[in-house]
């Protein structure tokens, strides 16, 4: 099990400089968006505001970072039971000045560290890892781009690109290493991203995780930044699905891809994949009705279990922004209300408080009730790359049930 220990950090700043493709480019200052976690009647909170845009905290001392980990472990019932630490925060861990300190004293209390994503942009010399390793460190999650020291340089703002990618290589040789890169188009795909998988298989890593690219409000840059990138056209889902399959097929390495999608556990959505209708026995009666309001990605997905399960009295509607839990209020707008019941399902994490989805839903004088579901639905490949099958199929039956709960509890009863 881990828990999170969070060094602070804010993106730009804190992490040596931008990526070229790096999210938090061109944020502006937006109003709070809305969401589960602001009060009733007041839309705004710290999630929807600074927590979202990651501007708040600078480096934390490694003393506060270890009273809330020392305050976690003393609130929480972990007896027993096999701890790791993993240290990430909204700058760059390899930046973090403390780190040595940190992992050194980690290690005094019998904790192992996962380093969280890390460029590595950090690490003025590459022999740090071995530093590292010997205070405990045996799992890295490092964002590699491409082991090419010159596209590093440039696409990454890595001025220590050679010492970086001689400290994943020390890395990968010793302990466990998740690779991860943003795939930029004609970038970092083809021939420099076989090369890269290359590397990392030969130099002793364990997996790869390959991250679309996003580039406009739709794929999920919500705070008024996009394009991050002018002229760069990203993979579409099918084309980026199609390359997940490709680097996993080549390579000994455990390859998922987010947004999509997982060749070993079929996430996300394993439930929904032809052949496993027999975990569906094990999602509850539905005996509401509701529309379900998803993502272009999501839904699909989720309006196919229906289909299996026979459920008539539920309808899904799916908004062009492709991640659940980034669509906020202006997604709503476009919906066709005649299409919406007298319940709707909002994503549990949206960015939408309910007194915006409340309004948005009622336009055509109909007052509908609005509830959320699950936080997640299911798994994408950043979790599920530790995860079997079985274990992907259970949380999202898990979650699915609680759905099912929601649609039950808030939907209108079937008539005879």
């Amino acid at each position: 099990m881990q828990i999170v220990a969070d060094i602070g950090g804010i993106p730009g700043l804190d992490c040596r400089g931008f990526c070229k493709y790096c999210y938090f480019k061109k944020i502006k200052q937006v109003e709070s968006l809305g969401c589960v976690s602001c009060s009733p009647g007041i839309i705004g909170c710290s999630r929807c505001g600074e927590e979202l845009r990651e501007s708040k905290n600078n480096f934390k001392l490694p003393f506060v970072v270890m009273s809330e980990i020392q305050n976690t472990l003393m609130l929480g019932n972990y007896k027993d039971q096999d701890l790791k630490i993993n240290i990430s925060g909204g700058g760059d861990v390899s930046c973090y000045p403390h780190l040595n300190e940190l992992t050194t004293t980690l290690k005094q209390f019998g904790l192992s560290t996962h380093l969280g994503y890390t460029s590595g942009k950090g690490f003025e010399d590459g022999k740090i890892a071995n530093t590292l390793i010997n205070n405990g460190v045996d799992e890295v999650t490092y964002t590699v781009f491409s082991t090419d020291p010159k596209l590093r340089k440039e696409w990454v703002n890595d001025s220590n690109s050679i010492e970086s990618l001689k400290a994943l290589k020390i890395f990968s040789e010793n302990i466990e290493v998740h690779g991860a890169s943003v795939i930029i188009p004609g970038v970092n795909d083809g021939d420099v991203l076989l090369k890269t998988c290359s590397d990392l298989e030969d130099w002793g890593a364990k997996a790869m995780i390959l991250m679309r690219f996003a580039n406009t409000n739709n794929q999920g840059l919500i705070l008024k930044n996009a394009p991050i990138l002018n002229g760069v056209e990203t993979h579409t889902i099918d084309e980026f699905g199609e390359l997940v399959k490709e680097i996993n097929s080549q390579f000994n390495l455990r390859v998922t891809g987010t947004p999509v999608f997982d060749p070993e556990t079929n996430a996300p959505f394993a439930i929904a994949k032809d052949g496993n209708e027999v975990y569906l026995q094990f999602i509850q009666e539905v005996t509401g009705e509701a529309t379900i309001i998803s993502s272009k990605i999501a839904g699909p997905y989720i309006a196919k279990i229906f289909e299996k399960i026979e459920v008539e009295d539920v309808n899904v509607i799916s908004t062009e922004k492709e991640i659940a839990c980034l669509i906020t209020k202006e997604d709503l707008d476009d919906i066709d209300l005649s299409e919406v019941k007298d319940t709707v399902i909002i994503p549990g994490r949206s960015f939408i408080h309910n007194l915006d989805a409340e309004r948005i839903f009622s336009k055509d004088g109909k007052e509908r009730i609005v509830g959320r579901g699950p936080d997640k639905l299911s798994v994408d490949g950043e979790m599920s790359g530790t995860l079997t099958e079985e274990q992907v199929i259970e949380k999202e039956l898990e979650e699915f049930r609680e759905l099912v709960q929601a649609i039950n509890f808030l939907g209108m009863k079937k008539r005879n």
